[in-house]
């Protein structure tokens, strides 16, 4: 071998080791670019998650001060007082103004007079009337807010 060869061998297992480090240095690159894509898909993905769970956290906020507003609503209560035998008292005992009252004649009650007819009811107040004949087990009452008759029972005397 002549010396004059050697510099050009080390420069070739020179630049054998440079391509070596360069391909190793390639594929860590490429896992590093992977791995940053998958980072990136997954920060998507819980960005996501977060926006949703906060959508669903207001809506379930919404939904509860929407309720406690409805409880905390005045509403209209009714007793029925029976002083005597035929008389009776329809009384609002809730917080709120009941209009437009009636007693429908639904549940047996013929021969009424006086009988709440479109009346007005502030919290407190009571609308006497009569019951004649036959005694009824319930009356039947519509108010404004509460189309559907509501049952109240006739107490005993």
């Amino acid at each position: 071998m002549n010396w004059g060869d050697v510099p050009a061998w080390a420069a070739f297992a020179l630049s054998g080791g440079a391509l070596w480090v360069s391909i190793k240095a390639r594929g860590d690159g490429k896992k590093s670019a992977d791995a940053s894509a998958t980072s990136a898909t997954a920060s998507v993905r819980s960005a996501v998650a977060a926006e949703e769970a906060l959508a669903l956290q207001r809506q379930e906020a919404a939904d509860r001060r929407a309720a406690e507003e409805e409880a905390s609503r005045p509403r209209v209560e009714w007793s029925l007082e029976r002083p005597d035998r035929s008389r009776f008292i329809l009384r609002n005992v809730g917080a709120a103004v009941a209009e437009d009252v009636t007693i429908t004649q639904a549940g047996g009650v013929g021969q009424g007079r006086d009988l709440p007819n479109g009346t007005t009811l502030h919290p407190g107040e009571g609308h006497a009337f009569f019951i004649l004949g036959p005694m009824p087990m319930l009356i039947y009452l519509k108010w404004e807010g509460h189309p559907e008759p509501m049952a109240l029972g006739i107490p005993s005397s």
